[in-house]
């Protein structure tokens, strides 16, 4: 007996569209009828997507955690999220991580300085070539694996986008940087088309 299961992808017309609303419509609908997802990470710069979430999801039992650019991504000393928007994410329960882009990190100055490129724009780009926000799911998950806020082999959703909003999302099962090769895509939730 072969087991199969007919799932839906919802897409989205563009990337970098504001989609969050939608996406998270299309979550809700995931955790309805999948028991077993207990953590998502979203990647919102300003926060102000987490936020939305959280509202959208807040009877659920379900961890959420925010991921923004790392201090200096926008400018010297600058934080892309306010010091107001974290502490009201903390007060519902969503923690924030700052962090490295797990796919440029350091690698980024040498090839900004020297030219080239690095091993791993060859896998962003690789990601990139569904969406980027499929790509930054990717990514967040390895950095919060490696911040240890969530555990390795357990799946979560994963949110991201590009610009404005979020477009993106799947259900992954993050692992930390070194074993980059054993991230498991179990599902595309939603992406844009284009």
């Amino acid at each position: 007996m072969v087991n199969v299961a007919r799932k839906f992808i919802t897409y989205f017309e563009k990337e970098g569209n504001d989609y969050t609303d939608e996406l998270i419509d299309v979550v809700k609908d995931k955790l309805e009828v999948s028991g077993h997802i207990k953590r998502i990470l979203i990647a919102s710069a300003s926060g102000e997507s987490a936020l939305k979430l959280y509202r959208a999801l807040e009877d659920k039992d379900i961890e959420i955690i925010n991921v923004t650019h790392h201090m200096g991504f926008s400018g010297e000393n600058e934080s892309d999220i306010s010091e107001e928007m974290i502490e009201e994410l903390e007060k519902v329960g969503i923690k924030t991580l700052f962090g490295l882009h797990a796919f440029s990190g350091a690698a980024r100055g040498v090839t900004n300085k020297y030219g080239g490129y690095s091993p791993l724009d060859v896998v962003a780009d690789t990601f990139r070539m569904f969406s980027h926000g499929i790509k930054v799911g990717a990514e967040i998950s390895i950095m919060a694996a490696d911040a240890g806020l969530i555990p390795v082999g357990e799946e979560i959703i994963a949110i991201g986008g590009r610009g404005h909003g979020v477009d993106s999302a799947v259900i992954l099962t993050p692992v930390n940087a070194k074993d980059l090769f054993k991230l498991k895509f179990h599902e595309i939730l939603a992406m844009p088309r284009d």
